[in-house]
């Protein structure tokens, strides 16, 4: 991809806080009307990423494009853009959401017609409208992301920036904000979200890129990150914790892949590759170890063993890198 062609650009991006480098080089681009999600672990220079191209700070080095203009020499120009959603909601709590609507609105600088006509719009189109008239500090964390998002939207950017949208939120809350992202794709938005749930890069990317350390390690679709690993991976569910151990000695020594152990699911993982007959011999080497098995299955890989083979960090239970 040209990057005269996408609709953000970033070309050997370097920025420093005193000692500590948060980008070191990194290189990635993303088409006009896609989701592109930026997955690393804490402090692998995500939100970096994202304030750099919002234009909330410098580079120390490279260069960031957003519409083909840089963010640097036409600041201006790119926060016009743009509309961004940082960690933490951005939302005055002591207004209700259609005031809040107003405000953004305003800022923006749309006529009073206009204006009011857009607000009914997004009160709408995010299901607002049973609480549109209550003070935001009475609601739930899920519905604060949405006054959030739905500010954002105010201007129908042409580019959004979206910094970890789901955090802290309920399943059903997370899927609804998801929805509401994928609508907003639809209807031509180019969207950069981080994350650090692995499965709402698997449900919303059409290209990934894997950030650690400041760099881009891998890229690509994530059936595409997925296939670069390759095989699949045996899981192993005991019948008592005791076996754990000898379980996860024994798969290490007999298929050569670092094992995962779920004390809480006395579960023991490891990736594989696709030779015939490797079921088989797992089975027969944990039998022949005297570990009393109740499960085995082979299941096709997820974003957990993208993440973990190309960062090293290694994903909690709730999707979280640690």
């Amino acid at each position: 991809m040209r990057p005269e062609s996408s609709a953000i650009a970033v070309e050997g991006l370097v920025k420093s806080y005193g000692r500590t480098a948060a980008l070191r080089g990194l290189t990635m681009h993303a088409a006009r009307g896609t989701v592109v999600c930026l997955m690393g672990p804490n402090g692998a220079g995500k939100t970096t990423v994202i304030r750099v191209l919002s234009t909330l700070t410098r580079p120390d080095g490279g260069r960031a494009t957003v519409c083909g203009h840089d963010v640097v020499e036409a600041a201006g120009r790119v926060r016009a853009l743009i509309g961004l959603t940082g960690q933490d909601a951005a939302v005055d709590e002591h207004l209700t959401a259609t005031e809040n609507l107003w405000l953004f609105a305003r800022l923006n600088r749309l006529a009073r017609g206009p204006a009011r006509s857009r607000v009914a719009e997004l009160i709408e189109a995010f299901d607002l409208g049973s609480v549109a008239a209550r003070p935001v500090r009475t609601y739930s964390g899920g519905l604060r992301r949405r006054v959030d998002l739905a500010a954002a939207l105010v201007a129908a950017p042409p580019v959004l920036f979206v910094d970890e949208p789901t955090t802290g939120l309920d399943p059903r809350s997370r899927r609804t904000l998801w929805e509401l992202i994928r609508a907003r794709a639809r209807a031509g938005s180019t969207i950069l979200l981080t994350t650090q749930y692995l499965e709402e890069g698997d449900q919303l990317a059409d290209r990934i890129y894997v950030v650690d350390q400041g760099r881009a390690v891998a890229e690509g679709t994530p059936d595409e990150l997925k296939a670069r690993i390759g095989g699949e991976r045996i899981e192993v569910t005991l019948a008592r914790p005791a076996g754990l151990p000898v379980a996860a000695a024994e798969l290490e020594t007999l298929l050569g892949g670092r094992p995962e152990v779920d004390e809480a699911a006395l579960t023991v993982s490891v990736l594989t590759d696709d030779r015939p007959g490797v079921l088989s011999r797992a089975i027969r080497g944990l039998d022949e170890a005297g570990v009393d098995v109740t499960d085995v299955r082979l299941r096709r890989l997820t974003l957990d063993d993208v993440f973990f083979a190309f960062t090293g960090a290694e994903p909690t239970a709730n999707g979280h890198p640690r």
